[in-house]
């Protein structure tokens, strides 16, 4: 591209207002950045839609809540083996196996048109097995190629784009979904969500990029040895490491806190279904913080940045605790807000620090070190809350995150590039 970047402007707060525009501007109008992003809407859309359905679907044919939260494990399960998954990002061309790989779950989902009675859920939950799987692969070759793709000034727009159309997904497909689901089935939720991948594919093969071949691979043993570099690289480094462990650990507390949604809406007197509100409101601070995510981590850097949203994130999960719908509402914004900051800072360090042969793997290592934890904290939380009123519960929930937390991160206000 000819044009140039232009130096963050510091004069007033209008001018820093007209640059973040001008930044997001440029993100939009970058043929590769806009491609990705409507990757992102699309298959976004059929992802969440499925994800909520494969829940309801078990819930009607068994009448078991075990089972129901058994399809949010069996998608999440598979990042516990992260890095070995992300390995496959750095031993094939990423825009290729980002092609195919949307290709092969629009197929892997097309035996689920089979399944209508207790007897088939084997295969419903085989599919979201092995669909959670790909789903690591996926993330981690779109992190390498973006990294390659999107000019890296532009790396924090992007993510905290990308997390906008993310989220901006989830408050309308769930909807959508669940109305097509009542209407016709789980089976043409399924077709749905198949079709979006196939457009997801479509757009990515449009994508221009220049990639450079892969090294060669060099049998088991060098699968493993190039699985551990990625953990071992990320470890070793001073930037990524405290960011990364900061943001698993904030995961794990979101976990914790996620558990004890319904006990906070039986405590405010409302039904089960105010949750759904709740997590509206939460959804639109994460759409908000996405669209200046950007000029922020320009602004003050990935860790203070990571500071400030686990800040905000304890303090309104210990408001949380208070008996007022108000409360309840303006902290679940907060929580949107400030969750995604430690998670956006953590993928652009790990994209902007991490040498592009090792990044599909580092970046497959930092989202099993990112997420899988949450699934723990769901865990934890869910045996917490029945054993713990919920409003002491979040006060020490959010007074140990601020203890715990924070101090992980450290002050600086630009993290030192290598």
């Amino acid at each position: 591209m000819t044009e140039q970047t232009p130096r963050a402007p510091r004069t007033s707060r209008a001018a820093r207002r007209a640059w973040a525009a001008w930044a997001v501007v440029r993100v939009l109008r970058d043929r590769n950045a806009g491609l990705y992003l409507g990757g992102v809407v699309v298959s976004g859309f059929g992802s969440s839609a499925m994800w909520l359905v494969a829940g309801i679907w078990v819930k009607d044919l068994t009448g078991s809540d075990g089972l129901a939260a058994l399809c949010v494990f069996a998608l999440w399960a598979p990042t516990l083996i992260g890095p070995a998954l992300g390995t496959l990002a750095d031993r094939t061309r990423r825009r290729p196996l980002l092609v195919w790989t949307n290709l092969g779950l629009a197929a892997l989902l097309l035996p689920l048109l089979a399944v209508d009675s207790p007897g088939t859920l084997w295969v419903l939950f085989a599919v979201l097995l092995v669909y959670g799987a790909a789903g690591v692969v996926h993330d981690a070759a779109e992190a390498a190629l973006v990294a390659t793709a999107v000019d890296g000034q532009l790396l924090g727009d992007f993510n905290g784009l990308r997390m906008t159309a993310a989220e901006g997904m989830k408050l309308i497909a769930p909807l959508a979904g669940a109305g097509l689901y009542a209407a016709y089935g789980g089976a043409r939720v399924a077709l749905l969500d198949a079709v979006t991948f196939v457009l997801a594919a479509g757009l990515y093969t449009l994508l221009r990029v220049h990639e450079p071949p892969p090294r060669p691979a060099e049998g088991a043993a060098g699968w493993r040895a190039r699985t551990a570099e990625g953990a071992r690289y990320l470890w070793g480094h001073a930037v990524l490491r405290p960011l990364v462990l900061a943001g698993g650990t904030t995961m794990l507390f979101a976990g914790v806190n996620g558990a004890t949604v319904y006990a906070v809406a039986e405590g405010l007197g409302h039904s089960p279904a105010y949750v759904g509100v709740l997590y509206v409101a939460q959804g639109a601070g994460s759409v908000v913080i996405g669209l200046v995510s950007g000029p922020l981590l320009r602004r003050l850097g990935e860790r203070r940045f990571a500071r400030y949203g686990i800040a905000l994130t304890a303090v309104a999960v210990t408001a949380r605790a208070l008996p007022y719908d108000a409360v309840a509402l303006a902290s679940a914004v907060a929580v949107g807000v400030g969750l995604p900051c430690v998670l956006v800072a953590a993928l652009t360090s790990v994209q902007r620090e991490t040498p592009d042969a090792l990044l599909g793997r580092t970046a497959a290592t930092a989202g099993t070190l990112l997420f899988a934890p949450n699934a723990v904290g769901l865990a934890l939380g869910a045996a917490l809350v029945e054993l713990v009123p919920y409003q002491p519960l979040l006060v020490a929930l959010g007074l140990t995150r601020l203890i715990t937390v924070l101090p992980g991160c450290g002050w600086t206000r630009r993290s030192p590039r290598p």
